[in-house]
């Protein structure tokens, strides 16, 4: 007898369009005004800190820069600097707060290469643990996630402090 196990909230995912010309949800959650729903966990001078409301496993973020930009190289100097700062920051709170054995840290550049959003670059780090693969993630293609979002956003949103923080 087989079993299931369902994961209904990424179906608004997989079946939204996703052309050039929608508009950027980078861009969308910034402009908000509503960091808590958008679940931006700091923004700095030149770039920002979010949860990704898909996420592999549980406290998987993202690093964007403010501007909407989608080339590496296109990035100025502050941008490079604020968002490497973000990424180290962002390591150093997942570690404090749950602890993984090892990271994910990476960014996907042009639709080929697997960015879902090639137009706004951005780093993903993933919180990784011995044995978080098992045969939902292999075989299904179906992460089963142990916290929800908000809690998850709430746990982390303390440990970055302010911005003025290194």
């Amino acid at each position: 007898m087989s079993q299931r196990l369902w994961s209904p909230w990424r179906s608004e995912y997989i079946d939204a369009p996703h052309d050039d010309d929608e508009e950027c949800f980078f861009c969308a959650h910034l402009a908000a005004g509503d960091d808590e729903k958008a679940l931006i966990l700091t923004r700095g001078s030149a770039a920002f800190v979010l949860l990704n409301s898909y996420p592999y496993n549980p406290g998987h973020l993202m690093v964007a820069p403010l501007r909407h930009v989608g080339e590496l190289e296109e990035l100025t100097d502050e941008e490079m600097i604020d968002a490497g700062h973000l990424l180290q920051r962002s390591v150093r709170a997942l570690r404090e707060a749950v602890n993984p054995d090892g990271f994910n840290v990476g960014t996907n550049l042009g639709r080929v290469a697997g960015a879902g959003v090639p137009g706004h670059l951005h780093w993903h780090i993933v919180p990784r643990w011995n044995g978080d693969t098992n045969f939902m993630t292999v075989l299904g293609d179906t992460r089963v996630l142990p916290e929800m979002l908000e809690d998850t956003y709430a746990k982390l949103k303390p440990l970055f402090g302010s911005e003025d923080e290194p």
